[in-house]
């Protein structure tokens, strides 16, 4: 049985790039894929690896949200100003 992969690299970097809350969910499941599979718990780890990448995602997807309507709110508002 080979040890699933936890995702720890991508957690931190969705954490500080896109949203910090989901992303320190995703840190969280991420470490206790290495504790649980070194303690036997292979099971706990494969579930844990998926949570680990199901947070990650949702982080990086909450980021480009919030980007994207940054981006159109901060065009709308500066769009209407006009420079003489």
């Amino acid at each position: 049985m080979v040890k699933p992969d936890n995702f720890l690299v991508w957690s931190i970097l969705s954490t500080v790039l896109c949203s910090p809350i989901f992303g320190i969910v995703a840190i969280v499941y991420a470490a206790k894929v290495d504790s649980h599979w070194y303690a036997g718990r292979h099971a706990e780890s494969i579930d844990a690896a998926k949570k680990a990448k199901l947070w990650t995602f949702i982080s990086v997807g909450t980021g480009i949200v919030f980007t994207i309507i940054y981006t159109i709110i901060f065009t709308f508002v500066f769009s209407s100003y006009t420079v003489w």
